[in-house]
């Protein structure tokens, strides 16, 4: 982003201290525990990470990078140009499932772009925080992550000089520490209580340890209960009220505080103050703790990280436990120093601890040839405590356990309720660092949920399946007809995979016979795979490959080629997890082939459907014009007309609930009750009344919205009726543009006494008539309304630029207003607009 030597230095350090500044800001601003700055990178449409604040960058790596089309808040911060906001898990499941996928915790989050002064964001400043009950909008200091997002884009672009396409990223993320998140503050404070009138009298230290201001404590016990350990309030009132009766506790209590922080409360009879009157002391040990050396006596392993990872501090017994000295582990990444608390699935703990607050219990083997070796005395007990600056864990040898820790994948669970930690890891769990793709296939089965063509499933087995196992080639190979055919394919040379296409079941090749034999085949080098198949064309590439059988409940579907850079091995865990993603590839596959005949079906329906010319008259011209959605089933309900109806015309437009066969079908059924009414020149009413009665008859399970419009040419003189459908825009001929206040009724298809009231007005000549569907004007995450008054303010400079240029001015028109729809890259919804504008007859004027 700056120029060369020294100048680029100043820069690339100008720019790090931006973006260090920007996320410490959003984690104090939101409240949060993690933040960080997504920005553009060299490659298109990606995003990369470029700063992290708060959670270690290594628990962070799947999300370093994303796609700006992938379905990620993120992404859609970015792609949209809009904030995301997601209070809790439960929205964050309901809108995000992968993202949810990889986070499963109790956390909220804030997604917001960086502005980069016109055209695309810059990237995106994203925190995640505590969860919420309340709504999306009540998330609070919105306004101010939006000024540091503002601020970061202005700063951004001074480093850049103005130009917006030198802000990229291409780097690893920098990981910065978040400051302290509260205050040096006393690590103990005094209390007394009188039983008989509950009020306490606490001294200055305990107002600054339980960060109170003056005024702010209510002198009672159940304030104080509240104020030292809010989830353990009934249990410190016990204690208070076992204390007055003469039995206070033997030993200190073991509290936390509302941050997390561990605390201890201790309790004696006041000498001199009354039988009943009770002292108190409240402690809270922190990191000084330690350097004092108490937990240096404590037969536990204990160590303590900060946010970014780093070991902060190690008692001997941990030490012993990691097989290195104290000295060697202070100051190095936890997963440095314990390469065995790494990898799945104890990251997904440590991020856990990190973003919802809450102690996590889980069971670790270390590698055999540690301290200790052999027997149980492999399998250790791990706990993790977070506090607002620090993770507090404890490591003790399984069989030394005092309470059962949480079950995970492989631990047996008998009727006691007892986890038994596996003797061996085959019994479950790994017994070395574990492959992050033994995650993916869950990521992957929810990303194939939103792909419904065999495109689609291909673009994102290469977006979540290639970047997991190394993989820089993909080819997808489906079955028609005993022949295999190429599907897809990325990173293989020009043309070499041409002497492939179409070969039948009985070619001796590896993509074959791994769907003839339904088993997966395995090469670790190119020489490994020429001597299993001589003569065979190979590319100049020396990499290994792996041929995957696509097959779904037993029926052949294809195969799945992966290719890798360099010879690799494949260890037993990356067989069985490519295997398995093999058929959920395969599932999508056939359920994408399924689409592709319905919707071949469905697009001849619609266009059969649909009319070829409009109803035509002298004084009056007519322009139409019909968008499928690219999303999702592409053909849908949204149909228009143009009718004679008696010395008159018809004007309609509709939309039908839904995508697909069932939802073209029922849009060629009501729009040929419309058209039968139509013809028969009825009330507007009684058209839409007897289409409503109609589809109730038939019971499609689909409902449709409609405006109808009865023109007479000669006079202008319109009577309008709606069901539920949007109002229909009007320019004048002297260009005021508006949207008609006409009274509508329900839907068709929903309530058999449902009324259409009729509606009069005047189509003067040269004015334009705009009758359309929602997929015009809706758009994600704005309301509809704002869809309206842009198509509104379209129309208007539309006609301005028509003018009165003959009949074909119309249609032009009709052109600019679908424009935008046409170039979207996005277009969840059919799009159908109808315009019609009255010619002046001789002597108008």
């Amino acid at each position: 982003m700056a120029g060369s030597g020294e100048e680029a230095v100043r820069g690339r350090d100008r720019l790090a201290a931006l973006l260090a500044e920007t996320s410490t800001g959003a984690l104090g601003a939101a409240r949060g525990r993690m933040a960080g700055v997504y920005l553009r990178s060299g490659t298109p449409r990606l995003l990369r990470l470029a700063v992290l604040a708060g959670l270690p960058g290594p628990l962070f790596k799947p999300w370093w990078r994303l796609h700006v089309d992938r379905p990620f808040p993120v992404s859609d911060a970015y792609r949209l140009g809009v904030p995301v906001l997601l209070p809790n898990a439960t929205e964050t499941v309901r809108r995000y499932p992968q993202f949810a996928a990889g986070l499963p915790f109790p956390f909220g989050s804030v997604h917001v772009p960086v502005p980069g002064g016109g055209g695309e964001p810059l990237g995106v400043l994203t925190v995640l925080r505590p969860a919420i009950a309340e709504s999306a909008d009540e998330l609070p200091d919105r306004e101010l992550l939006a000024r540091l997002a503002e601020g970061l884009g202005a700063e951004l672009l001074g480093l850049a000089d103005g130009d917006p396409a030198a802000v990229a990223w291409e780097a690893d993320p920098l990981c910065v520490r978040p400051p302290a998140s509260l205050p040096a503050r006393a690590a103990a404070g005094r209390f007394s209580w009188d039983p008989v009138s509950c009020s306490v009298e606490a001294d200055e230290r305990l107002h600054a340890l339980l960060g109170l201001r003056p005024g702010e404590f209510a002198g009672t016990d159940t304030a104080l209960a509240d104020a030292v350990a809010p989830s353990d309030a009934r249990r410190i009132l016990a204690a208070l009220r076992d204390a007055a009766a003469g039995r206070p506790p033997d030993a200190p209590l073991g509290l936390r505080s509302p941050h997390g922080a561990p605390r201890l409360l201790d309790l004696w009879p006041v000498p001199g103050g009354g039988p009943a009157r009770i002292g108190g002391v409240v402690v809270e040990p922190g990191p000084g703790a330690f350097a004092d050396g108490a937990a240096d006596l404590l037969p536990q392993g204990v160590l303590c990280v900060d946010r970014t990872g780093v070991i902060v501090y190690v008692n001997p017994a941990a030490a012993r436990l990691a097989g290195r000295e104290p000295e060697w582990l202070l100051g190095r990444e936890l997963w440095d120093g314990v390469p065995w608390l790494a990898g799945p699935p104890y990251d997904d703990h440590l991020r856990g601890a990190l973003l919802s607050a809450d102690p996590v219990h889980f069971p670790v083997r270390r590698p055999p040839g540690g301290p200790g070796k052999g027997g149980k005395g492999d399998w250790l007990a791990v706990s993790v405590h977070p506090g607002p600056d620090l993770l507090a864990c404890t490591i003790v040898p399984a069989t030394r356990m005092d309470a059962p820790v949480e079950p995970v994948a492989g631990a047996r669970v008998p009727p006691d309720g007892v986890t038994h930690v596996p003797e061996d890891p085959a019994d479950g769990l790994p017994g070395g660092p574990a492959l992050e793709p033994l995650y993916r296939p869950i990521a992957l089965a929810i990303a194939l949920t939103d792909a419904v063509t065999a495109r689609q499933v291909s673009a994102v087995v290469v977006r979540e399946l290639l970047p997991t196992f190394g993989g820089r080639r993909l080819a997808i190979y489906l079955l028609q007809e005993r022949h295999l055919y190429l599907a897809w394919e990325t990173g293989f040379p020009h043309g070499f995979l041409a002497p492939f296409e179409g070969v039948g079941l009985d070619a001796h090749l590896p993509g074959v016979e791994t769907l003839t034999t339904g088993r997966p085949l395995f090469f670790e080098s190119m020489q490994q795979m020429a001597a299993a198949y001589p003569g065979m064309p190979l590319d100049a590439d020396e990499g290994a490959r792996a041929f995957l059988p696509l097959i779904a409940s037993g029926r052949p579907v294809g195969s799945c080629i992966l290719g890798f850079e360099g010879s690799r091995g494949f260890s037993t865990e990356e067989r069985t997890v490519l295997t398995a993603l093999a058929g959920l590839i395969a599932h999508a596959m056939e359920r994408a082939q399924r689409y592709d005949s319905e919707a071949a079906l469905a697009r001849g329906l619609q266009q059969a459907l649909l009319p070829r010319r409009l109803c035509a008259h002298p004084r009056v011209e007519t322009a139409g014009r019909y968008l499928p959605g690219t999303q999702g089933m592409d053909v849908g309900g949204d149909w228009y007309d143009v009718v004679g109806a008696g010395d008159g015309l018809a004007l309609v437009i509709g939309d039908v609930q839904g995508h697909g066969v069932q939802a073209a079908a029922t849009m060629g059924q009501v729009r040929s009750a419309v058209r039968a009414f139509a013809l028969g020149d009825r009330p507007p009413d009684e058209v839409l009344s007897g289409t409503n009665h109609l589809l109730i008859d038939l019971d499609p399970g689909q409902f449709a919205s409609c405006c109808y419009l009865r023109l007479d040419p000669a006079t202008g003189r319109s009577r309008v009726a709606r069901a539920g459908h949007p109002p229909p825009l009007l320019r004048d001929p002297r260009g005021r543009t508006r949207v008609l206040d006409i009274p509508g009724g329900v839907v068709l298809g929903v309530d058999p006494l449902a009324r259409y009231p009729v509606t009069e007005l005047l189509l003067e000549p040269d004015a334009i008539l705009a009758l359309y569907t929602d997929g015009l004007v809706e758009r994600p995450g704005a309301d509809i309304d704002d869809g309206i008054t842009a198509l509104r303010l379209a129309l208007a400079r539309a006609g301005r630029a028509a003018g009165r240029r003959g009949g074909r001015s119309l249609s032009g028109v009709a052109d600019r207003l679908t424009a935008t729809a046409r170039g979207a890259r996005d277009r969840p919804d059919d799009v159908a607009l109808l315009l019609a504008a009255r010619r002046a007859g001789p002597g108008s004027r």
